[in-house]
């Protein structure tokens, strides 16, 4: 944790930096440009001779060469990196396959997880266990972090708060998810003394909302100021412009954040470890220790019955599969809003 915000405050320190001096930098030229197009006396046209002569070649001469050779270099190199993670990709579904296609049937969707050395089972518990603690992530995070995005772009502009909320909103997003869990243990577990299916989606939450404010801040940004500017100049007020105009133009680049934050959710396993912990049965309650997909794998694959370990190579699957399915769905709703 005081590595990543070391890590964002000297990022953010960059940054900062960075445009500033490259902002001097460019304004030079433009200076220049702007001051050999006034009108001179003859005093400043002289001197202004005597230092193009002393002055180095013009480094903002356009060098095609170089450009050509930057550009392959750089498209080689976007290549091998798309090459590589294809073949990454590829190699893990393949092992998928090979391995958990076995197992993949109606028996494993609707039978529970199979006590030790027996046969058969399923893991419907876990597939149940994490679609309502992604739900309830989805519904603690979503609010928040739409708010959060309404407020950097709509109210925030220049105000010191907005600056302190993207850096901590950074820092979240670094932060490793098992923090995120034992911050879910503390704040849930620890007071209501038992593991839970709120815990859980409380813990999926934190790890969701960074995803879902900085998506939909570039959602917002991406609506024309003209249709604000109208809205208020038909007597709509700010909060009725946002609400009724900004929100619906911009509700499938939301939606496309939330999805994309859902799929992340979807593969975690560290936070559940400490708030929802497993059950090798059936939900129970919101209040009571629940299973889900992702600790399902990870105790079927350190079991030493081979049953168990088909089931987690095919409950990997599953997982794979719908985190691609909901890549796709998002790739879709970016591409319409495109369009």
């Amino acid at each position: 944790m005081a590595l990543t915000l070391i890590v964002n405050i000297f990022a953010n320190s960059f940054i900062t930096s960075f445009h500033s001096s490259h902002y001097e930098e460019n304004l030079d030229p433009l200076v220049a440009q702007v001051t050999t197009d006034l009108p001179q006396s003859p005093l400043e046209s002289e001197e202004s001779e005597n230092i193009a002569k002393d002055r180095p070649e013009d480094k903002w001469k356009p060098n095609p060469t170089r450009r050509k050779i930057i550009s392959f270099l750089l498209t080689l190199g976007i290549c091998l990196g798309t090459a590589i993670a294809i073949f990454a990709f590829s190699s893990i579904l393949f092992s998928l396959i090979n391995k958990g296609a076995s197992r993949f049937d109606l028996a494993a969707f609707t039978e529970l997880p199979p006590p030790p050395l027996a046969s058969g089972g399923g893991f419907r518990n876990a597939i149940t266990g994490t679609l309502l603690m992604v739900g309830i992530g989805a519904g603690i995070s979503a609010p928040i972090g739409l708010g959060a995005a309404i407020y950097l772009v709509e109210f925030g502009s220049g105000k010191p708060l907005s600056s302190w909320i993207r850096f901590f909103n950074g820092v979240l997003s670094g932060v490793p998810s098992i923090l995120c869990g034992l911050f879910a243990y503390g704040l849930v577990v620890l007071t209501s003394g038992t593991f839970s299916a709120i815990a859980g989606g409380v813990a999926l939450a934190v790890v969701m909302l960074p995803t879902i404010a900085r998506t939909s801040e570039e959602a917002l940004k991406t609506v024309a100021p003209e249709l604000r500017e109208g809205a208020i100049a038909i007597g709509a007020s700010p909060i009725q412009a946002i609400t009724a105009i900004v929100i619906p133009a911009a509700t499938p680049a939301i939606v496309t954040g939330v999805v994309l934050a859902i799929a992340r959710a979807t593969g975690e396993t560290a936070p559940l470890l400490f708030t929802a912990l497993f059950s090798q049965y059936g939900l129970n309650g919101l209040w009571k220790p629940v299973a889900s997909m992702s600790v399902l794998i990870y105790n079927f694959a350190l079991s030493p019955y081979p049953n168990d370990q088909a089931l987690a190579w095919t409950a990997a699957l599953v997982v794979v599969a719908l985190i691609l399915s909901i890549s796709v769905a998002a790739r879709f709703l970016t591409r319409d809003q495109l369009n």
